[in-house]
């Protein structure tokens, strides 16, 4: 009799046991990796995160910047690290769909190798004319090049920004020519000068100088028109089935407990919500847009299928 209720004592202790271990997370500090340096977008997201979420999770989230390889090792970092809920990553359209088939060695499958718990905030990109070019919309861009090349600069040799150019080249027919710079700032500045008249970079990286009138927006990557600038068409209004968004979420490795990424998911939620998050955010053209744990999945890995073939055809894949 005793011996059998030391057995069901000892079943029932194996039942709860899990619980109890889930419960308990957090139960000390989380790493949340940004693989920019201080100051980079990802950075900038994963410290609102430790600022409101955090508490939410009544814990706190210590930021590693692990910049270097495009964000590629930071992002190795967290795909090779225990499934415990310590270790999550600022992730991106660039680090988790475009730079991955860009590298001849990632470090990691992009694939399979991650957990992908909420979607953070994100924004579109722009294509810019240059205030001293004649040409003054995306269709006089066509007409040109179909007369002969035309130059367009881009912060970078693979970003999503190039990339978006290219394809709408092959949408629209044309040949443009890719003049790569390191950096948004590097391109904004031939764009100013008129050495080169078409560009391509994200809003947040171009505002400043739309409002100062020394460039002029074309077109925006966004499903719809932005707000404060509703005569900006999208590339859809002009006839372009070409939607991109420059996304940042939060990660983790695979095999991350459901419960841990529902709470992560529920805490990130509730953060973009905050006023003081959504008034900072808005200043650089980033919006909100809370999903499900599934939903944000699902987008990365249309990202993959979108951005993949298209690093192969401008001959940049591995």
């Amino acid at each position: 009799m005793l011996r059998r209720i030391l057995l069901t004592l000892l079943s029932l202790a194996a039942l709860t046991a899990p619980t109890f271990a889930a419960d308990a997370w957090p139960s000390r500090p989380i790493r949340i990796i940004a693989p920019s340096t201080p100051g980079g977008a990802a950075d900038t997201f994963a410290r609102i995160l430790a600022q409101f979420a955090a508490p939410m999770l009544n814990t706190t989230f210590v930021v590693d910047n692990r910049a270097g390889g495009g964000g590629l090792i930071g992002v190795a970092d967290c795909a090779h690290a225990e499934p415990d809920g310590y270790t999550l990553v600022i992730s991106s359209a660039a680090y988790n769909a475009i730079e991955p088939f860009v590298s001849p060695d990632p470090g990691f499958d992009p694939h399979k190798d991650f957990t992908h718990i909420a979607y953070v905030g994100g924004q579109p990109n722009t294509f810019l004319l240059s205030a001293k070019s004649d040409m003054t919309s995306l269709a006089d861009v066509v007409t040109a090049a179909k007369k002969g090349p035309v130059n367009f600069v881009s912060p970078g040799v693979g970003t999503l920004g190039h990339l978006l150019m290219e394809s709408f080249a092959t949408a629209a027919g044309i040949r443009l020519e890719h003049i790569p710079h390191r950096g948004s700032s590097q391109a904004m500045v031939d764009l100013i000068a008129g050495n080169v008249m078409l560009g391509t970079m994200t809003w947040s990286s171009a505002v400043a100088q739309i409002r100062a009138k020394t460039v002029k927006p074309i077109a925006v990557s966004s499903p719809a028109r932005l707000p404060d600038y509703p005569d900006v068409p999208t590339l859809r209004d002009l006839g372009y089935d070409l939607v991109a968004d420059s996304w940042f979420g939060l990660s983790g490795p695979a095999g991350l407990p459901r419960d841990m990424v529902e709470r992560l998911n529920k805490a990130v939620a509730e953060t973009m919500k905050q006023p003081e998050v959504i008034a900072k955010l808005a200043t650089d053209g980033v919006t909100a847009n809370p999903m499900s744990p599934d939903r944000f999945a699902a987008l990365v890995n249309d990202d993959i299928a979108k951005w993949e073939p298209v690093v192969k055809r401008v001959g940049l894949g591995h």
